[in-house]
């Protein structure tokens, strides 16, 4: 659906985007993560033809953006980060002035406009001006009207990064309903919660290049903490001495009957684990794997890089 193949971006001597390659599937929500000034905002505007490349290709849905960018945008809608309306319209006239625009008949653009104010749940205040909005309100009104035209691909920068708890959870509600209608998402955002409740991929951007790209599961899979941590049915701290020297272990911690392994490969040493175990006579009541959060994958790449 999307394809970008060695696109370069730079301001000045500035080089933002450093020879960018990624592509993302039909009906996928794709998270484009980055920290302040990573280069998100500039890749979007690439993508929806805002800004030019100064080096390689964009094909959206088997089109090449620098020659087919008037077919392309019928088929993509884009939400920016602080959608801008006329206050003094209500959001019905608003989404009617879309419909205008979009040269849709008078019946068509109200059965639009009342399906699009469910959606986004703002039929109550369909009548009212936007100019009363809350910010959250504006970010779904906006969202109704990126999604007007039943685009193919919907670009969304930054659409829950002023909203409150209750605005966000309501925001990413609406975008997994988009998914459900085989909608393809573009998701650039920071805020990394969002990313693990919505995406099926994701690509960390760093300083003006792709330095991880991979679905969450594998992800989490690659950069699993090799900690385990363990309740015994008693005091566990006369272990320690036990398993101390073996050479899987990288430190151990106990805490009564709680004990934490950190071991040094956790594929290699799965075998030799239970092995030690196993001539343990203190009965085991549970044992888990600790699992890495976005976060601390995001952390770790950045840092990394």
């Amino acid at each position: 659906m999307i394809q970008v193949k060695n696109v370069k971006k730079s301001f000045g001597k500035h080089e933002v985007i450093q020879n960018m390659n990624f592509s993302i599937e039909a009906g996928e929500i794709y998270g484009f993560l980055g920290p302040n000034g990573a280069g998100k905002t500039t890749t979007m505007n690439m993508l929806t033809g805002l800004l030019p490349l100064d080096a390689g290709q964009v094909y959206i849905d088997g089109m090449e953006l620098s020659q087919d960018h008037e077919k392309i945008e019928k088929i993509i809608g884009y939400l920016p980060e602080d959608p801008q309306f006329y206050p003094y319209m209500t959001g019905q006239e608003y989404l009617t002035y879309i419909g205008k625009i979009s040269r849709m008949r008078a019946g068509e653009i109200q059965e639009r406009n009342n399906s699009l104010l469910h959606l986004v749940d703002l039929i109550e205040a369909g009548d009212r001006r936007i100019g009363g909005y809350s910010r959250g309100m504006r970010q779904r009104l906006g969202l109704a009207v990126a999604v007007y035209n039943h685009p193919k691909i919907l670009f969304l920068d930054e659409p829950s990064s002023a909203l409150d708890p209750q605005g966000r959870r309501e925001l990413l509600d609406i975008i997994l309903k988009l998914k459900d209608d085989n909608t393809t998402v573009f998701l650039s955002t920071h805020i990394l919660s969002d990313v693990e409740r919505v995406c099926d991929r994701i690509a960390i951007l760093h300083e003006g290049i792709i330095h991880l790209e991979d679905s969450i599961e594998n992800l989490q899979e690659q950069y699993l903490q090799p900690i385990y941590e363990i309740q015994w049915e008693g005091d566990c701290t006369p272990l320690k001495e036990q398993l101390k020297k073996a050479q899987w272990l990288e430190k151990i911690h106990t805490d009564k009957n709680r004990m934490t392994l950190y071991v040094k490969d956790r594929k290699k040493s799965q075998r030799q684990i239970f092995e030690a175990f196993s001539k343990i006579e203190l009965p085991m009541i549970s044992m888990g794997l600790k699992r890495s959060t976005l976060e601390d994958i995001f952390v770790k790449v950045v840092n990394n890089k």
